[in-house]
C-alpha cells in the first residue's frame, strides 16, 4: 500500500515537472503559473503545492536533472586525454543531450534566461556551461579560442531551439558549426 502511494506521489511530481517544462518553453517562466499547471493536469493547486512550494522549486528541479547529465559529461571529459578527439566527443555528447530533450529543453533554456538569472540555478548553469567550454581549450588559451569554445555550445542550443525538434538538418548543421568552431576550421558552406 505504501509503495503505491509513493509511486503515485512520484508520478504526480514527474507529471508536474514535465508539464512545467513544456509550459515554461511555450509561455516562458514568467508567463506560467502554478494555477495553470494544476488546471492542465486536472489537479488542485494544493496538490501542486504538496510537491513544490513555489514555481522556482519546479524550475530548480528541472534544471537539476539537466545538471546531472551535464555533470556526467564533465566528469567523463575530465577523465579523458585533452585531445581533439575528446573535444569532438564532448561536443557530440552535449549535442545528444540536447537532442534527447529536443525542443522543450532548448526552448526552456532560451526562454528561462531571465528567471535563471534570478536564481542560484542560473549561476550554476552558467558555471557548468563555462566548465564544458573550458574543457575544449588549453588553460591560458587566447580569448578567441575560449570564445570559439563557448560559441560551439551556443550553436548547439540555437540549432535545437530556433529550428525545432523536427528539423534534423538544422541540428546537424549546428553540430557541424560547433565542430568547426572547436577545430578552428572555417564553416562549411
Amino acid at each position: 500500500m505504501g509503495e503505491q502511494v509513493d509511486e503515485r506521489r512520484t508520478d504526480t511530481r514527474e507529471q508536474i515537472r514535465r508539464l512545467a517544462l513544456e509550459l515554461f518553453a511555450e509561455h516562458g517562466y514568467d508567463g506560467t503559473s502554478l494555477r495553470e499547471i494544476a488546471d492542465r493536469l486536472g489537479i488542485t493547486k494544493a496538490a501542486v503545492y504538496y510537491h513544490f512550494k513555489t514555481k522556482e522549486e519546479i524550475l530548480v528541479s528541472i534544471v537539476d536533472d539537466f545538471f546531472t547529465e551535464v555533470d556526467k559529461l564533465i566528469s567523463w571529459a575530465q577523465q579523458q586525454p585533452a585531445t581533439a578527439a575528446t573535444h569532438e566527443q564532448v561536443v557530440r555528447r552535449y549535442h545528444e543531450l540536447l537532442s534527447d530533450r529536443a525542443t522543450e529543453w532548448a526552448r526552456f533554456l532560451q526562454e528561462a534566461q531571465t528567471a535563471l538569472r534570478d536564481v542560484a540555478a542560473g549561476e550554476q548553469l552558467r558555471a557548468r556551461f563555462n566548465r564544458l567550454a573550458d574543457l575544449l581549450v588549453d588553460p591560458g588559451a587566447p580569448i578567441a579560442a575560449r570564445l570559439r569554445a563557448r560559441l560551439a555550445f551556443v550553436s548547439l542550443h540555437m540549432g535545437a531551439h530556433h529550428f525545432g525538434t523536427g528539423n534534423e538538418e538544422a541540428r546537424e548543421a549546428a553540430l557541424q558549426i560547433a565542430l568547426d568552431l572547436i577545430t578552428h576550421a572555417p564553416v562549411h558552406g
